[in-house]
């Protein structure tokens, strides 16, 4: 799961509303990474930066645009048969229209997020790796 959360230039490949990705930089520990992403007509892009420390954890800070902070955490801990995936998002954005926006569609927008690094597991790992929770 751990590799599945830090291959980030994937992410236009099964995560909704990320338009595009562009990586500045990458290493084993860190990576900076440019995301537009679109929703109903919006476009925003940001640019955050990846901490990775395999194979426990995987911290985002933010680096710049339309919010006026950002960070998510990902913890990984073994599990039978597993992994436990363990995710934390906090953010507030400048534009009082998106900020009303995410705060009416938060709740659905990340179940679709989570579903679809679940799907992603599925298909990469297979069906057993995805528990439903």
């Amino acid at each position: 799961m751990f590799a599945l959360v830090t291959d980030i230039a994937r992410y236009p490949e099964f995560l909704p509303w990320v338009v595009a990705l562009r990586i500045r930089s990458e290493s084993e520990h860190e990576a900076v990474a440019d995301m537009i992403v679109g929703f109903k007509g919006l476009r925003e892009s940001f640019s955050c930066r990846v901490h990775k420390e395999r194979p426990h954890s995987v911290i985002v800070s933010y680096i710049d645009g339309p919010m006026k902070h950002l960070s998510n955490e990902w913890h990984f801990q073994p599990a039978e048969g597993g992994c436990r995936v363990d995710f934390m998002v906090d953010f507030a954005f400048r534009n009082r229209v998106f900020e009303t926006l995410a705060g009416q569609m938060f709740d659905k927008a990340l179940r679709k997020m989570i579903a679809a690094f679940e799907a992603r597991a599925g298909e990469l790992y297979g069906v057993s790796a995805v528990s439903g929770n």
